[in-house]
């Protein structure tokens, strides 16, 4: 005579264990995808500088490979580069008591108040 065994539990995951699980991995795929706008953001914010710091690089060394020496003043500029409208001022002082001019140039985006890029230089004067 066979004897009845005890019911087996059936291998698997219950419906509660598999719903614990989605919302877990719910939550680790929303962490992620904030993690990787938060990296797109700081990318982007990155290239701006990075493009404005190359503008402000380019208007310093105008002054300094001009053949005059740049008059102490204020003067500005606008040019394109990457594909983006950028707007340089560059401001020449005399130092006191010295034969060299401090250059200082600002970069802003566009019509931007914030300088997205600056830069200090010197020149000297020729004899």
């Amino acid at each position: 005579m066979m004897r009845a065994s005890p019911r087996r539990r059936a291998a698997g995951f219950t419906l509660i264990e598999v719903l614990i699980a989605l919302v877990v991995v719910a939550v680790a795929l929303l962490a992620l995808t904030r993690a990787a706008s938060v990296q797109i953001a700081n990318f982007d914010a990155l290239r701006e500088r990075t493009l404005a710091g190359w503008v402000a690089a380019n208007a310093l060394a105008d002054a300094r490979i001009a053949p005059e020496r740049p008059t102490p003043g204020r003067s500005d500029g606008r040019v394109e580069l990457a594909g983006r409208a950028w707007r340089w001022q560059r401001e020449v002082s005399a130092i006191p008591h010295s034969d060299i001019l401090r250059i200082d140039v600002r970069v802003f985006r566009g019509e931007d108040t914030t300088p997205s890029a600056s830069l200090i230089g010197f020149r000297g004067f020729e004899p």
